[in-house]
């Protein structure tokens, strides 16, 4: 896909918050989205996995900005009905007066089945049915929807016959609250493109861009019959300033494993296959054999420098500001900066802002 087929005369700039890491509080979360809004950023985007959620970390961010869009990446799909996620997201919206942002993703088999008690089946249809229900129910339209998946109101086994169509009893500040979906297969990204305002992918190489994820999107959005230049692609890119390039890309190496060896089974694991998509077959192999073994620390020195060079910004100012022009061109239109500490948040602010 040419960069040229979204509107990218400037770079949003937001923060992507992630979860609680174990054994720290959600509130530094909070913290950090609170400098984001001082420092000008867009939006600051909160995450769940089987840990801290994203609802109540977005909540408390609202309450304590005036400004800054709040945004979840993601809120989980099998975590709550699509009703649920109704409800949710036409209340935060009214309690920040217009501010949030919808994110949702399938997550993978092992915390759907493994966490939620939800099966692991049919994704995409799921994914578009769950979005129609939420639009419907946003638009407060008498819900009743009968799917492969959903089923409003349930008509199954077990069923009184006393449930009845409802419509949501809350008036929605915004009927069309924006919804993202987080996406890395060709099949998941193309959905995104058609039915979504926005997307959410991770680990972005932008000079891969183009072949990886272009005929996806140009799909979705001919589907859609749209042009894109509305969509917009939110991704999220690991940031860490020192003027030690290889400490800086050390310090990322353990994220990288984690995704591309640990989050997922072999076959089953999303990052891994993207990885292996630009080019790195034999050390995502690597890194997975590794990390599924235990042996954490050697799947990190696995990890190449190139790959952290091509998807994430590290080293000096000087070195980042030279990366981020590859961003600009590629096509993303809002970069999420992945960081824990306020200095990277203030060097891409000074960059970008």
């Amino acid at each position: 896909m040419h960069a040229g087929a979204f509107s990218i005369a400037g770079v949003r700039l937001g923060v992507a918050l992630g979860y609680a890491s174990p054994g720290t509080s959600p509130r530094q979360l909070v913290d950090l989205g609170r400098e984001a809004e001082r420092l000008g950023y867009d939006s600051a985007w909160a995450a769940e996995s089987w840990g801290s959620d994203a609802v109540t970390v977005l909540a408390w961010l609202a309450a304590v900005t005036s400004r800054i869009k709040v945004g979840a990446a993601v809120m989980q799909i099998p975590a709550r009905t699509p009703a649920m996620t109704a409800m949710t997201a036409a209340t935060l919206d009214l309690m920040s007066d217009g501010r949030f942002l919808l994110g949702l993703g399938t997550s993978g088999p092992q915390v759907a089945e493994g966490w939620h008690g939800q099966p692991w089946e049919r994704q995409l249809a799921r994914t578009r049915e769950y979005v129609d229900i939420v639009r419907r129910a946003l638009r407060r339209e008498v819900l009743e929807y009968h799917g492969l998946h959903y089923d409003i109101p349930y008509r199954g086994p077990g069923a009184t016959g006393l449930g009845i169509p409802l419509k949501l009893m809350l008036r929605p500040l915004r009927a069309d609250i924006p919804i993202y979906l987080a996406a890395l297969g060709p099949k998941n990204v193309a959905l995104a493109a058609e039915i979504a305002d926005g997307w959410l992918p991770l680990f972005v190489c932008p000079e891969r861009f183009d072949a990886v994820f272009g005929p996806a999107l140009q799909e979705g959005l001919a589907r859609a019959g749209r042009d894109g230049a509305a969509f917009d692609v939110a991704a999220s890119v690991p940031v860490a300033v020192s003027h030690d390039v290889q400490a800086a890309r050390d310090s990322l190496k353990p994220y990288l494993a984690l995704y591309v060896g640990g989050m997922g089974a072999r076959g089953r694991n999303f990052y891994n296959a993207l990885v292996c998509r630009y080019g790195y077959e034999a050390e995502a192999a690597r890194i997975q054999e590794f990390y599924l073994e235990g042996k954490r620390q050697e799947a990190a020195a696995a990890v190449p420098d190139r790959l952290v060079d091509e998807v994430a910004l590290v080293g000096p100012k000087e070195r980042v500001a030279e990366r981020l022009a590859a961003w600009r061109e590629c096509g993303v239109t809002t970069l999420l900066v992945q960081a824990t500490d306020v200095e990277a948040l203030r060097t891409l602010a000074e960059l970008v802002l």
